[in-house]
Parts: C-alpha cells; structure tokens; sequence
C-alpha cells in the first residue's frame, strides 16, 4: 500500500525481467500501519496525498483521487499484506491486484471485503480466504517477514535488496529508477545485458 512502490511497479517488472534464473526472489511484506479501525487524521491524510502527488511527479503513475471521497480512509496495511500472503498460499498473486485496486479503482484495502472481492477475481474461495487471512499461520508468515525486513535493515519503501550468504546489499533503499538499480545489479555482476 505504499504510493512509492505503487510508483515503482514499472521499474520492478524491468529489473526482474533481467534477473538471471538462479536469482531467487522473495517478496517481505512491510508492515508500514498496524492494524487499526480510527480513520486517517487530517495530518495523515494531508502526508500520504503529498505523497501521492509526489510519486505522480517523479514517476508518472496515476492516482485515482476519488479515493478520498468514496472510501474511510484508514492507516492500516496489515490486512493487504496479511491478503498477499494468504492468496500466495493458495498459489495466487495479490499483490499488483490490490494495489490497482487502491490507486486506479479508489477502493480500500484496509477493508477486509474489499480484500476478498479481489481474492474472489483471482477465483479463490471467499469464505476460506477470509479465515486464511485471520489464520495463526498467515500472521506467523507476516511477522516473520517483518522480522527479515528488520534483520536486513530495509526500513524504506521500496526496498530491493542482494543478499549473499552474509552479505547484504541494497540496490534501493526507497524509490529509485530501474535504470540506477540496473547499474548497481550489473556492478554485482549480475543482470548484465
């Protein structure tokens, strides 16, 4: 649900098409907002819509603003990361799907009805993706990605980062274009073209 990895999804598609076969990637849910019912404050909203208008700027995306009227806004990405990782146990993607969802089609995330109308486009049970959502074993997959994301000290979004054994190495830390984190995987020897 982060507006600048909204704003990077072009650049992501860029970088992975390169990416030789032996490159294992791992998706690590961020956990920007804890779960949370109270709607955004003025503040709140007033921060993620410069945000927003920022990422348009450096990036291009578009945003539907219309988000602001139709929906109760909330700070709160828990649900959306704990639906990513629900769906990627079932086999499905949800990822890109929420975030159309949220930036073109101005529905909310944070609502868990949302989140399994889209598990339903991805043709997977409502019923039994709403008590995976609400599972011990999807919360135990989310808390641990967050524990990675601490271990590896990714605290910006998005974060792309190489890891070797030991080594870790950030080819983003926070939005960059593809053409910088291509230059950073070729001097990794990696993804050279």
């Amino acid at each position: 649900m982060c507006s600048w990895c909204w704003g990077f999804r072009e650049a992501r598609d860029e970088i992975l098409a390169v990416l030789p076969a032996e490159v294992k990637v791992e998706y690590v849910m961020g956990g920007l907002a804890r779960d949370s019912d109270e709607p955004m404050s003025e503040e709140t909203r007033s921060h993620v819509q410069d945000a927003w208008r920022s990422v348009s700027a450096e990036t291009g995306v578009r945003f539907n603003w219309d988000f602001w009227q139709r929906c109760e806004p909330r700070r709160s990405t828990y649900p959306a990361c704990r639906a990513v990782i629900a769906a990627g146990q079932k086999g499905a993607e949800m990822f890109d799907l929420i975030q159309h969802a949220y930036y073109l089609e101005a529905r909310n995330p944070s609502d868990i009805d949302v989140l399994c109308s889209l598990a339903i486009e991805l043709d997977l049970d409502g019923a039994g993706f709403l008590a995976d959502i609400a599972s011990p074993e999807v919360e135990a997959t989310m808390q641990e990605g967050f524990s990675t994301r601490r271990r590896i000290g990714a605290y910006s979004f998005p974060s792309l980062v190489l890891e070797e054994g030991a080594e870790i190495r950030f080819l983003c830390d926070g939005y960059a274009p593809a053409k910088d984190v291509l230059a950073r995987l070729e001097r990794s020897g990696i993804g050279s073209r």
